[in-house]
């Protein structure tokens, strides 16, 4: 019998974005912040809390996902007044609890974004297409060095799921690529596979761009799928290609 000792793991060191995190939930739950007021802006975060601005980003990053803030386009950011965390925690709970399952979180994953994909054919903005456009470039240039681009591969699942406009979905999305990173970075590895990415990349916002939601969706999808060939092989990958908007498509 192992000893209980045995059953736990080291506690790794928090990055520091996630500090920053920690401070601001703590903020809003001692009433330090409300719903409706107003974040200063990331310069005055990274001098009060001594930390660099792309920190202040990626935790602003975080908690917009987490529906604690919200962004109002040229106005500034704030507390929400209903955090979706409280709506999606118990979902969210399931997702961590089974992050050992890299094949059924890319199932999930499959039957996720190829929609937020489709909705983000419908609603984003001028602005994040061209922050889309930004990311792609940024992640061409750091390939184009030898790097992988891992953290600007996220970045641009992350926008487009921002362009969505739905918190519950960004939430539960930004979990899932939580717990893929390990597998983002080896497939990211794989000769060819930075390229591949790009180019499925480059597909996607050009059907979003262009206001083509079911081709934005069949290409994530296709996306997706070269994903899992490259980590499973075509015999592990799962047979099942339904979504949400696929679904309710098809109740019509």
């Amino acid at each position: 019998m192992r000893h209980k000792s045995q059953m736990f793991k080291p506690i790794k060191k928090a990055k520091v974005y996630e500090e920053i995190v920690a401070k601001v939930k703590d903020m809003i739950e001692k009433g330090r912040f409300k719903s409706g007021d107003q974040l200063p802006v990331e310069r005055e975060l990274a001098e009060v809390f001594r930390v660099s601005r792309s920190s202040v980003r990626e935790a602003l990053r975080s908690l917009e996902s987490q529906g604690f803030i919200e962004s109002r386009q040229g106005d500034g950011t704030y507390i929400a007044s209903q955090p979706v965390e409280s709506l999606v925690r118990p979902l969210a709970s399931v997702i961590f609890t089974e992050k050992d399952d890299q094949m059924e979180l890319f199932e999930m994953r499959r039957m996720i974004e190829p929609d937020l994909a489709y909705l983000a054919a419908e609603r984003a903005t001028e602005e994040e297409i061209a922050m889309l456009e930004k990311v792609l470039s940024v992640q061409e240039e750091q390939i184009a060095r030898g790097d992988y681009g891992t953290d600007v591969d996220r970045n641009f699942h992350y926008i487009l799921a921002r362009a969505s406009k739905n918190k519950a979905l960004l939430r539960i999305t930004d979990n899932i690529m939580d717990l893929l990173a390990e597998s983002r970075e080896q497939y990211l590895q794989v000769e060819g596979r930075p390229q591949k990415s790009i180019l499925r990349h480059r597909e996607v916002l050009d059907a979003i761009r262009a206001r083509e939601p079911e081709r934005a969706e069949k290409c994530m999808l296709e996306h997706l799928m070269d994903i899992e060939i490259s980590l499973f092989g075509a015999s592990g990958r799962p047979k099942s290609k339904r979504g949400i908007v696929t679904t309710l498509k098809e109740r019509r």
